[in-house]
């Protein structure tokens, strides 16, 4: 029970600062944190750029983990980051200091991370797909995603240094497990069950 205390209070105060609409009501605050954007003439609600925003809860250090991302996905980019302290409540429970918030953008869609304390994991349940235009571009996420500490899975499924897990697949293996053609869809399935990274020409 007191860990949980301890997340929701964690949870609700990040949520609160998040959800804050008009940020030139804290400019003093913010001129002590270190943030890229311009939270004193912008409301919050008019930053938002998408209805539903994945939220990434990481052990700690969230620049670090922006930047781990952005080192991957080239076009992408760092938008806000902040700095708080945890409320009283949080601290009392065992809580950091402090917890970082995050917004990145990667391929057009952005991406929050919480960096609030080592209370929960990625695992399986939840998995993002990277569509790949041709063999090279799996290569090139496949190799990058699993190295320095992350791991390859089967069938095209591999987790990142951080254990959140990814899914990379050229798109001409949906035209090939969706053919017609009975025997190239089995072929296709048959050889992806053998496979770690997806090999195009082995599936054919």
């Amino acid at each position: 029970m007191k860990k949980y205390t301890l997340i929701f209070l964690t949870v609700l105060t990040s949520v609160t600062l998040l959800s804050c609409t008009n940020s030139q009501q804290n400019s003093t605050k913010n001129s002590e944190k270190d943030t890229i954007s311009n939270q004193n003439s912008t409301k919050k609600t008019d930053m938002i750029a998408q209805k539903i925003t994945p939220c990434l809860w990481v052990d700690k250090d969230a620049k670090a983990v922006v930047n781990y991302y952005l080192s991957i996905f080239k076009d992408g980019k760092l938008k806000e980051y902040n700095q708080y302290d945890n409320p009283p409540e949080a601290k009392a429970q065992g809580g950091l200091d402090t917890f970082e918030t995050a917004v990145m953008e990667i391929n057009g869609m952005e991406f929050s991370i919480l960096a609030a304390g080592p209370y929960f994991k990625f695992n399986e349940s939840i998995s993002f797909v990277i569509n790949c235009k041709d063999q090279a571009e799996v290569d090139y996420y496949w190799n990058a995603l699993t190295e320095n500490g992350g791991t390859e899975g089967s069938c095209g499924w591999c987790k990142d240094k951080y254990g959140l897990s990814w899914q990379v697949v050229p798109v001409e293996y949906f035209d090939l497990i969706n053919s017609k053609d009975v025997a190239v869809r089995e072929k296709a399935m048959r050889n992806t069950m053998k496979q770690k990274k997806i090999i195009l020409s082995e599936l054919k």
